[in-house]
């Protein structure tokens, strides 16, 4: 008898599209309303204090560490050792599949966790404790 392969059951992938939908938005939000979207960036820049200047600041930060590839790459790696619906998610949300990574411009890192994503559906489900 083969070996069950880990899929999401339908209530989980519903969340993980819903997840995946969301950080894609708040990517798209963050780089063409902020990052892109020069009066807020240059007022961000000069020293207005507001929480979409804290998120500007702290998205430049991460960018410049590549932390989102690194996140999606990690997630991706861990799932594809052990599969969890938690480390897909984080994959998803970090990765090319989703929004941040490809969005804000991490896309070496991202596509590859991207890719060891979907190969983690070829993996066999942990077996139950």
């Amino acid at each position: 008898m083969q070996p069950r392969l880990f899929l999401p059951t339908a209530r989980a992938t519903n969340w993980l599209l819903l997840a995946g939908l969301l950080a894609f938005g708040q990517a798209l939000y963050l780089r063409y309303l902020a990052l892109e979207y020069a009066p807020v960036a240059l007022a961000c820049q000069v020293g207005l204090n507001t929480w979409l200047c804290a998120t500007f600041r702290l998205t430049i930060v991460l960018y410049q560490h590549a932390v989102f590839g690194w996140v999606a790459l990690a997630a991706a790696v861990l799932n594809l050792v052990r599969p969890s619906i938690l480390l897909v998610a984080v994959a998803l949300v970090a990765s090319a599949a989703s929004a941040f990574g490809l969005v804000l411009h991490n896309a070496g890192l991202a596509g590859l966790a991207a890719a060891l994503l979907i190969l983690s559906l070829a993996r066999p489900a942990p077996a139950a404790e």
